[in-house]
């Protein structure tokens, strides 16, 4: 899985916004913080805000806060806010990937992989990694040291 730097900005900036509560956060201070480039973070704010996640305000007081509880928003809202479905084949849902011959049960492949994704980051809330307080489920695969070593094609 590879995930684009807006989606990681997007879930930064998301999980400042919970650390907040319900104060207002200025985008300044989320850039600032968490080295995400303004404009592009702007950008971002802006598809959270029409995303129906954030919200945000003018003025000396104003700035972003999340409209909804951030134990109630996982990662995978946030994803599919600024990124679209989880997971794409040529731009098209698993389900919708035909293959024939040998390659036919690669399909499924993407479906399960789906699965697996949404297990996690629709798991996952915004308010666990604001707390650093993940998931027992997460925890336990993060205990198999396998999680944390890259494996490479050579």
């Amino acid at each position: 899985m590879r995930l684009s730097a807006r989606v990681d900005y997007a879930l930064r900036a998301a999980i400042c916004l919970a650390d907040a509560g319900q104060a207002w956060t200025r985008a300044e201070r989320i850039s600032a913080g968490q080295n995400i480039p303004l404009k592009f973070l702007e950008s971002i704010l802006l598809q959270l805000r029409h995303g129906g996640l954030a919200e945000s305000r003018r003025g000396p007081d104003g700035g972003h806060r999340l409209l909804k509880n951030p134990a109630q928003v996982s990662l995978a809202d946030v994803i599919r806010i600024v990124d679209g479905p989880l997971v794409g084949v040529r731009g098209q849902r698993p389900e919708h990937v035909d293959y024939s011959g040998p390659a036919e049960a690669l399909s499924q492949v993407w479906v399960a992989l789906r699965v697996n994704e949404r297990n996690i980051l629709e798991e996952v809330k915004l308010a666990d990694v604001a707390q650093g307080k993940l998931p027992e489920s997460i925890t336990r695969l993060l205990a198999d040291p396998e999680a944390w070593t890259s494996r490479s094609p050579h």
